[in-house]
């Protein structure tokens, strides 16, 4: 028996239903929703508009920033480049860059292509926790991990040579009298499927060439100052594009979405 074409179309639909959180679409192509800046468009002018180079211990480029636009490998539009000859060899935090504008609570989308095996990158939270671009690692230092803190959710990576998408919803360390009193909380979904649920941050991990406060305390001293989004260098090819951000007030100690 012939079914009817109506239901030739429900697998289709059921991939696009998934998603979608509840708050609206996640995953690669997601657009800007209302009240969102994009930072990354895949052109140096927007790059160099919107970011600069992280002034870390441990800095070695210089300004404009060394990141190249290049032609998106799936065939339309454009992309940036973080490979940087001042991080040659891995050497993290010689050429990261980071937003010029600085966040407390924040939703963000950011999509990377990784050109090569072992490709490596990675995104930092308000410039201080890390989620993980690693090809190749499925440990609590790998693709997908809250660096240290989680598990690598691999099981959701598409692989090198395709477009992935972290959707983040982030809520920055609550402060009482200067004593920290909520740790930071996130939400991740990786490609469309959620891999870590409110999930509490425990500190900056990876010393000071790290991030913003990670020389304090050995990390554990986290502190009441906002931050960018901070794209890392590392001597590989990762390209970056569709890159938006857009600011929040997460009252309660809540991320999920």
């Amino acid at each position: 028996m012939r079914l009817p074409s109506i239901f030739r179309f429900l697998p289709v639909l059921f991939i696009y239903l998934s998603s979608l959180s509840a708050n609206g679409q996640v995953g690669v192509g997601t657009k800007p929703p209302q009240g969102a800046e994009l930072f990354i468009d895949g052109s140096q002018k927007m790059l160099h508009e919107k970011w600069t180079y992280w002034a870390g211990p441990r800095l070695q480029a210089t300004l404009p920033i060394k990141w190249n636009e290049v032609k998106d490998p799936t065939g339309k539009g454009k992309a940036i480049d973080c490979f940087d000859p001042a991080a040659a060899g891995g050497l993290y935090g010689a050429a990261d860059i980071v937003t010029k504008k600085e966040f407390r609570d924040f939703r963000a989308h950011v999509e990377f292509f990784i050109t090569e095996k072992g490709g490596n990158s990675g995104v930092y939270l308000q410039n201080r926790y890390e989620i993980q671009i690693l090809d190749g690692d499925t440990t609590s230092h790998g693709m997908g991990a809250l660096i240290n803190e989680s598990k690598s959710p691999y099981y959701a990576y598409l692989g090198v040579g395709k477009w992935n998408a972290y959707d983040i919803n982030f809520r920055a360390a609550r402060f009482k009298e200067g004593k920290l009193v909520e740790q930071p909380l996130v939400t991740v979904y990786f490609n469309g499927k959620k891999v870590h649920q409110n999930h509490p941050i425990s500190q900056v991990w990876g010393g000071p060439n790290s991030g913003i406060g990670g020389g304090n305390n050995g990390g554990k001293g986290i502190t009441d100052i906002p931050g960018g989004l901070k794209l890392q260098s590392e001597g590989h090819h990762v390209l970056y594009r569709n890159i938006w951000i857009k600011p929040q007030e997460l009252k309660t100690a809540q991320t999920d979405f």
